[in-house]
């Protein structure tokens, strides 16, 4: 980077070298920050999970895990629901199992196709909460093309969960059309964003009551599969990788692939669509959008020739009107993100640390 001073080149450096080191989980317990998506839970996930099963296709830390059945390859993913409150403006927690198990096989480039879904309730719950929740994942199953074939309820005392837990587990059938891997990443490609950022984590957090903060956001939860239907139509082989921004957000998302595939990222800050109301309640609090999560956003990386082709097939999906183009793939400082500011200079955009926004999935 020729406008690096060397100052900044040593400081890179640094940076650069101890994020090189394989993560090691020496944590005495357990706290809230290992669940929020940043270096916590990348620490918990590489330094014990991984190395303790010893799995090829978990290493590569996608968003599903894909398997060779009868020749046909298919996709498997599973999430787990904890968020409060359960309903919230845009969404409920039914239609966020749905949705984020949808999402995650969508982003492998799989089209969903069942679910199973575990119910974790407390007692007492109210029975019409429980029938509206129900509804609410019948509703979103059907909206994403998705059969729920099978489950499991757990009753727990009372006082021993938020009125009920959600535990899904998605399978689907990989697209031909799909070659996605953060192998694939070069210096050039573009990154594109599906549309307005930090909705659902704001929405979460309005909802909490925790803050005198009165604004109209919703959660954006929604089913992605359309959206990448189109990039793949659009940029087919040139679309080289696709993550869906949920925990941790889209400062997250990049900082992860950044780091899996030695490349460097640089985003336009001005560039990035939010909606004035996240934007505004985000200041208030001093939290940066960038790693306020997202129930319904994708984040694209399309090779230059087809990236204008990518983003207009992505704007004709509903809900995705907002994509933008936001940055680039650069080949240094490698596995780094930085943010050009709207005063033109550079900062580093590190992943989370802490957990500033707790149960919002």
């Amino acid at each position: 980077m020729a406008d690096v001073t060397d100052r900044e080149r040593r400081v890179l450096g640094i940076i650069e070298t101890a994020r090189s080191k394989r993560p090691r989980f020496k944590d005495a317990n357990i706290t809230m920050a290992h669940g929020a998506g940043g270096k916590a839970t990348q620490t918990l996930i590489e330094g014990l999970f991984v190395p303790a099963f010893g799995s090829p296709t978990l290493a590569v830390l996608a968003d599903a895990g894909a398997v060779s059945v009868g020749g046909a390859e298919i996709a498997m993913t599973t999430d787990s629901f904890v968020v409060k409150p359960i309903r919230f403006p845009g969404g409920s927690i039914g239609e966020l199992a749905v949705n984020g198990t949808v999402n995650d096989l969508a982003a492998a480039g799989a089209r969903p196709q069942a679910l199973t879904v575990s119910m974790i309730l407390e007692e007492g719950l109210d029975a019409d909460v429980l029938r509206a929740e129900v509804e609410a994942i019948a509703s979103a199953a059907s909206a994403a093309g998705v059969e729920v074939v099978a489950g499991d309820t757990k009753v727990v005392e009372r006082g021993h969960a938020d009125q009920m837990y959600l535990c899904t587990t998605g399978v689907g059938m990989v697209d031909p059309r799909a070659q996605l891997s953060p192998a694939g990443l070069r210096p050039g490609d573009r990154i594109l964003v599906s549309g307005t950022i930090g909705d659902h984590g704001t929405a979460i957090m309005l909802a909490r009551g925790e803050f005198e903060l009165d604004a109209d956001v919703r959660s954006d939860t929604c089913s992605l599969w359309p959206a990448v239907d189109a990039l793949l139509d659009a940029a087919g082989p040139q679309l080289r990788c696709l993550r869906d921004a949920t925990r941790g957000g889209v400062a997250s998302v990049l900082n992860e692939l950044a780091r899996a595939s030695g490349v460097a990222m640089v985003v336009r800050e001005g560039d990035v669509p939010i909606e004035p109301a996240v934007a505004g309640a985000a200041e208030i609090l001093g939290i940066d959008p960038m790693y306020v999560a997202n129930e319904g956003k994708l984040v694209a990386f399309v090779a230059p020739e087809a990236a204008d082709a990518a983003l207009a097939a992505l704007q004709t999906v509903p809900g995705c009107e907002r994509a933008a183009q936001i940055g680039e793939v650069k080949t240094e400082p490698p596995g780094m993100v930085l943010v050009q500011t709207a005063f033109g200079g550079k900062r580093v955009m590190d992943q989370l640390v802490g957990d500033p926004l707790p149960r919002i999935c």
